[in-house]
């Protein structure tokens, strides 16, 4: 039910923007909006609380983001409130978000790696998945996690590349045991 409340409302958002040639300001918005939420969990809980009325609710959104957001922002956010899926608020923007991207042809990397990364190795990763994928423009999202011990996991989507060290010690432990196994 929520992936069907997000795509309805996210492809209703998206539409918008499409119609009214704001893409771009509109998606930049978004990403304010969800990370005013993300910071600031007391508004969630306040646009959830059971016993304030939905008009009261109505007025603090409006409240916070008038004037700091378009009125398309504004107007989609009150809907959002008097619909009653404020609960979703968050899924239906990232499903807004992604749409955007998908339009734009702009993929996300997810990079694991044991150390930090230089910036020529992180432009010399992008440069390779511009080149080895459909996408023209990426959103790279770096992580580090030592017990790769080295080497890198990247994750686009669906699909995932891991040439880390942790990795290749594990598949080489299982053809050692079954190689033990063989010989028994």
């Amino acid at each position: 039910m929520a992936k069907l409340v997000s795509k309805t409302y996210g492809e209703a958002l998206f539409d918008l923007a499409v119609e009214e040639h704001a893409l771009d300001a509109l998606a930049e918005e978004a990403k304010v909006v969800l990370e005013a939420f993300r910071e600031n969990p007391e508004l969630s809980k306040l646009l959830n609380h059971p016993k304030i009325v939905k008009e009261e609710k109505i007025s603090v959104v409006e409240n916070i983001f008038k004037g700091r957001a378009s009125d398309h922002m504004v107007g989609f956010l009150t809907l959002i409130v008097e619909k009653d899926r404020h609960n979703e608020l968050e899924t239906i923007i990232q499903y807004f978000l992604d749409k955007v991207r998908e339009e734009k042809n702009i993929g996300v990397a997810y990079v694991t790696s044991a150390v930090p990364l230089e910036e020529a190795q992180k432009e010399q990763i992008r440069q390779k998945l511009l080149h080895t994928t459909k996408y023209t423009e990426f959103e790279m999202i770096y992580n580090e996690d030592k017990s790769l011990i080295g080497g890198l996991i990247i994750r686009v989507g669906d699909r995932v590349v891991d040439s880390s060290i942790r990795s290749r010690i594990n598949h080489l432990s299982k053809e050692l045991y079954n190689i033990s196994l063989g010989n028994a």
